[in-house]
């Protein structure tokens, strides 16, 4: 196996020349850090933004070589920029997060060919956001729409043992293919990396394998691309709200007030980004005994309806805490797709009936928002 460093890929860098000096990158003092963690590399390459359109392809370039090493399975280049020093920040404006900069306004939109892309988050872990992420898909895909599901949880990857998948995607030319199950086309970073790895990357690392599981991922042309976010409101959600075109989010919660609280973040945060929030749904909403079929609201009832009463959002819907859905979850056969005709599998298509009525018209209209800049 192939020991990737610092140095030599520094050395390889070296075949690249910058425009405005004629040196080579890295003695023009161009190449600001390389960071590499199981054969994903990012590359960070210095400019300001009043020379961010000629240094584009520069970075394409510092890309494609990059990915062309023993050793590399994916890499990524990206343009930083520093302001001056010596001059104090400004204090922060409302919306200020949204200005577009020359460096964000020149760096391509990711996945052109996906007409809508909705983002199912959460405001903290273990309220099940994956299995309805997946779930969700899997009936979309049911009712005849062309569907992508990726997982954006860097940090803990779930879609392959979901989904029932541990083999490695194909790679043709530059692009890897997503693999295939229930209907989906399917990334994670899980299918790269063993299920025990822990991924114990830094902030760029995090956002660079997001940007390549989107731009180095042949998707195609696709009716919806569902992202399983990672819980929270970091890197990877600021990630999407720079480089894809969000159509939407929806927002998964349980019952409880301590998990509503961390909604209303996840709320606000797609909110500042400019990402509509297509509505909450109350996952583990209720139990019902399998035996004798009677139903306990073991986390509380009706609090993520409440909830979005009360931020003018759309209550998507509710879903019950069922044995079946956690067995078919762990066994790698999602509900929706191995019990189409139970009582959870008809929740899961309901949601995901009305999320495509809330997005399908809006196919014509995306593209058409602002672009993300996080100063």
């Amino acid at each position: 196996m192939t020991t990737l460093s610092q140095d030599a890929l520094r050395d390889a860098l070296r075949a690249i020349t910058d425009p405005a000096t004629g040196r080579d990158i890295v003695s023009a003092g161009l190449v600001e850090g390389i960071e590499i963690r199981d054969g994903l590399v990012q590359v960070s390459l210095l400019t300001d933004r009043a020379k961010a359109a000629s240094m584009e392809p520069v970075r394409l370039e510092a890309e494609q070589l990059l990915g062309r090493q023993p050793g590399v399975t994916n890499a990524t280049a990206v343009l930083t920029a520093h302001k001056p020093g010596a001059r104090p920040a400004p204090p922060p404006q409302p919306h200020a997060h949204a200005h577009a900069g020359p460096v964000a306004a020149k760096a391509p939109m990711l996945l052109p060919e996906v007409k809508t892309i909705v983002a199912v988050a959460s405001g903290k872990g273990g309220v099940g956001k994956s299995t309805v992420a997946v779930n969700m898909a899997v009936s979309l895909a049911r009712q005849g729409l062309k569907v992508g599901l990726l997982d954006a949880d860097i940090y803990g990857p779930s879609l392959p043992r979901m989904l029932g998948l541990n083999r490695k995607p194909e790679v043709r030319g530059d692009k890897m293919i997503p693999l295939s199950a229930w209907g989906l086309a399917c990334m994670s970073i899980g299918f790269l990396v063993d299920e025990e790895t822990p991924m114990v990357w830094r902030g760029p690392m995090v956002m660079g394998a997001l940007e390549q599981m989107m731009g180095q991922v042949e998707w195609g042309a696709l009716d919806i691309l569902v992202v399983d976010m990672p819980p929270g409101t970091g890197d990877a959600q600021l990630t999407m709200a720079q480089r894809v075109a969000l159509t939407g989010a929806v927002i998964v919660s349980t019952p409880q007030d301590i998990a509503l609280i961390d909604a209303r973040r996840g709320v606000k945060m797609f909110e500042k980004t400019r990402v509509p929030v297509l509505g909450l749904v109350e996952n583990m909403s209720f139990f019902c005994c399998p035996n004798c079929g009677h139903t306990t609201n073991i986390f509380g009832h009706g609090g993520a309806k409440a909830e979005a009463e009360r931020i003018g959002a759309e209550f998507l819907g509710e879903i019950p805490l069922l044995l079946d859905i956690r067995i078919a979850s762990d066994a790698g056969t999602p509900i929706a797709a191995s019990a189409p005709g139970s009582d959870a599998a008809k929740a899961y298509a309901a949601l995901a009936k009305r999320v495509w009525e809330k997005v399908g018209g809006s196919v014509a209209a995306r593209g058409a928002g602002p672009r993300i800049t996080i100063e």
